[in-house]
């Protein structure tokens, strides 16, 4: 009799040690779900906030590249619309007509309809020597900006046309900085950039060469400029893709 109690506690007790066990097994598995879930929820949370900011970055870049081609194309249509105006004024009166065709191949020129061929300047830009003191290495790149200085200043001079690294520049071109290169209406360009200008090589060297002038304001920036004056330039006309 005495043993059969004893078998029967003995028994109890491993039910409810059996019991106890399958509630540990069953919260741990909970615990350890729940753990994996809340991680995959933050790996996904942080992956959605970089592709959020990825592509609020290429918007903001759209929107600038959409603004500068606007602009240039307002640009393109006022050329447009003088060259009109001097075949209006040529029609209607003999007097001015070398002048007015002078005017109108410049224009076109300017708009790389015609081949370029005459004197002028040849300028190269290069990125300043590594400096370890400086933590950020745009500090010593050449920029879109700085190009854009430099061609602003050409024409603002009388520059008849202009090419870089051999690629004419038209009126409406557009030119973005991508690192150690710039692109020019979708070509790619290392450096050194090499910037040709036909034109009076006297009148547009002293322009750039003012003292607080595009040269020296290259140079506060690290860049290294050499320019050489008399060069013979020749540039081929702008061929439009169909």
């Amino acid at each position: 009799m005495n043993n059969k109690k004893t078998n029967s506690k003995g028994n109890f007790f491993s039910r409810k040690q059996f019991e106890l066990l399958i509630v540990c097994v069953t919260t741990g598995f909970i615990i350890g779900y729940s753990y994996n879930q809340a991680k995959d929820n933050r790996e996904s949370s942080a992956i959605n906030s970089q592709l959020f900011e990825q592509e609020d970055s290429y918007r903001e870049e759209l929107i600038e590249q959409q603004e500068r081609n606007k602009e240039l194309t307002e640009e393109a249509s006022a050329l447009q619309e003088k060259i009109r105006k001097y075949e209006k004024q040529f029609a209607s009166s003999e007097k001015d007509y070398k002048q007015l065709v002078e005017q109108a191949e410049d224009l076109r020129l300017i708009l790389g309809d015609l081949n370029s061929e005459g004197k002028g300047i040849r300028i190269t830009l290069q990125d300043g020597d590594y400096d370890p003191k400086s933590v950020n290495p745009n500090d010593y790149i050449v920029h879109e900006s700085h190009v854009f200085k430099l061609l602003n200043e050409l024409k603002i001079s009388g520059a008849q046309a202009i090419a870089i690294n051999g690629q004419r520049i038209m009126a409406n071109s557009y030119i973005r900085c991508n690192g150690p290169v710039i692109t020019i209406d979708g070509k790619q360009h290392p450096a050194p950039f090499v910037i040709e200008a036909v034109g009076d090589s006297s009148t547009l060297s002293a322009s750039l060469n003012l003292s607080g002038g595009v040269v020296d304001q290259l140079l506060n920036d690290n860049i290294v400029v050499s320019l050489e004056e008399n060069q013979k330039l020749i540039m081929p006309n702008v061929k439009i893709e169909s």
